[in-house]
């Protein structure tokens, strides 16, 4: 049965854990209070989300390996993913069970597709007579203007049905109607468009980031040693910083202590003001300075670590 919900965030690890099969890591880079609106869609053969976000942030999102995934922003505001930069039209075809890095400049609307393999090959033959094959590695669509108007239009059809009508979409013939819509919006924009081949250069750089996250993955709660990192992923360090600077905008070094004071603003944010404290906190994510800690803090998220710690979470 078709469902439609909307939910609004204010916490990050929250907002992540709702995109259902898809594993998002966020890294928030902006200062302010983040807000997050996710509108989903679920229908027989194909689920959509719409994304609304208030700060500029780096995700780090794996792909279920049983189904096909498009990304691709929503309005003006462009998105970069594993160092492309997307703008309005395009399109983002993932390979199955890829995992990527995408980026934003500031508050940003996108869009995540995932759908059957099986009824999007049989939409493909069905419309074009031939196959459009999931890739190994991502690939990057221009479709033609109209076809990209008519997609979007769709899209942002059907998100207004899943948060003002709900009850709407979940009657299976109004349901039916919206997926073959979509997976024909979605395979004309893929037939006749324009791509951007995953260059060998890029694939190899895909494979350094996924070991370099799965490297700081090992490393939670603990400092970083760029050599030793540098070592079990079987990068030289220049290597590294070259793929970091491509896919994430900020050098390792960056990124890893940006990981761990959004860990630090998430541990302050759930903690209980009258049993925790700061240093306590600090400590625990191997922020031993407490009075370096705070100024790093206050620099990336705009208030103090005892404000976050003292703010009221149900507000």
């Amino acid at each position: 049965m078709a469902e439609g919900r909307t939910l609004t965030f204010s916490d990050v690890d929250g907002y992540a854990a709702g995109f259902g099969d898809a594993r998002v890591i966020l890294t928030v880079t902006g200062s302010g209070d983040f807000r997050a609106r996710l509108t989903r869609l679920t229908l027989n053969h194909l689920a959509l989300c719409r994304c609304c976000e208030s700060l500029p942030r780096i995700a780090y999102i794996s792909l279920p390996s049983e189904q096909i995934t498009l990304s691709f922003p929503i309005g003006t505001t462009p998105l970069v993913s594993d160092g492309f930069v997307l703008r309005s039209g395009d399109m983002v075809l993932h390979g199955r069970g890829e995992s990527i890095h995408q980026r934003s400049y500031g508050a940003c609307h996108w869009g995540l597709m995932v759908l059957s393999a099986e009824q999007f090959d049989s939409c493909c033959r069905a419309l074009t007579g031939r196959e459009i094959a999931p890739p190994h590695a991502t690939r990057i669509f221009h479709p033609a203007r109209a076809d990209a108007s008519r997609f979007q239009r769709l899209f942002r059809e059907s998100c207004h049905l899943a948060e003002a009508r709900p009850k709407l979409v979940e009657r299976s013939e109004i349901g039916r109607a919206l997926e073959q819509e979509m997976l024909h919006a979605i395979v004309n924009c893929l037939a006749a468009a324009e791509t951007d081949d995953h260059p060998r250069t890029r694939h190899q750089h895909t494979v350094v980031m996924t070991r370099f996250e799965e490297g700081l993955s090992k490393r939670n709660g603990q400092k970083l040693k760029m050599a030793a990192l540098c070592a079990e992923i079987g990068v030289p360090e220049r290597s590294l910083r070259v793929c970091c600077a491509e896919f994430l905008g900020v050098s390792p070094a960056r990124y890893f202590l940006l990981r761990r004071l959004n860990q630090a603003r998430s541990a302050l944010q759930r903690a209980d003001p009258s049993m925790a404290t700061v240093a306590e906190i600090a400590r625990k994510h191997q922020f031993l300075e407490l009075g370096r800690f705070a100024v790093m803090y206050r620099t990336t998220f705009g208030e103090s670590p005892s404000t976050t710690l003292q703010r009221d979470p149900t507000a």
